[in-house]
């Protein structure tokens, strides 16, 4: 399968990737809210290679006219249909089968730039579609839509 092909990405965007992750989680796993602040923003492409997974993004843009609305997709290894997640975007996925995770990035990864959402925010309501979600500690202690507000920290634009 072609994953990626410069030459015809470019054909709609000049987005530049330029580091590529694999993840892989078990069947429960949720992964999120995740999104990286000025200046390691990152736009992502993602793809799952294995197994099938509930894709959620929230747009983060001030003055967006989708700000804070999410979008959900399922993502999955028969179709390999892919997202692409913009820059100002929080990212998460739930695991409804063991899933080979791939995204690309055009930034790098910088722990000190990291920010996101609880997963279960009472604003957004969000459908995983799975019940008893296995979490990190670190998504565990994600602020709420509402506290990332208060902090100012959401992409401007």
């Amino acid at each position: 399968m072609e994953i990626f092909k410069q030459p015809a990405f470019q054909e709609i965007s000049q987005l530049n990737f330029v580091q590529d992750n694999l993840s892989f989680s078990q069947k429960g796993v949720l992964r999120g809210l995740h999104l990286q602040l000025q200046p390691f923003q990152q736009a992502k492409l993602v793809v799952v290679l294995q197994g099938e997974v509930c894709d959620i993004v929230v747009d983060l843009r001030k003055g967006s006219p989708t700000f804070g609305k999410s979008h959900s997709c399922i993502l999955d290894s028969k179709t390999h249909k892919m997202l692409y997640v913009p820059e100002g975007f929080a990212h998460g996925f739930s695991a409804l089968q063991d899933s080979l995770f791939l995204y690309k990035c055009t930034s790098v990864y910088s722990p000190a730039h990291e920010t996101g959402i609880r997963w279960d925010d009472p604003h957004l309501g969000l459908d995983w579609q799975i019940t008893n979600p296995i979490l990190s500690d670190k998504d565990q202690e994600l602020p709420t839509f509402q506290e990332l507000l208060i902090k100012s920290v959401i992409s401007p634009e």
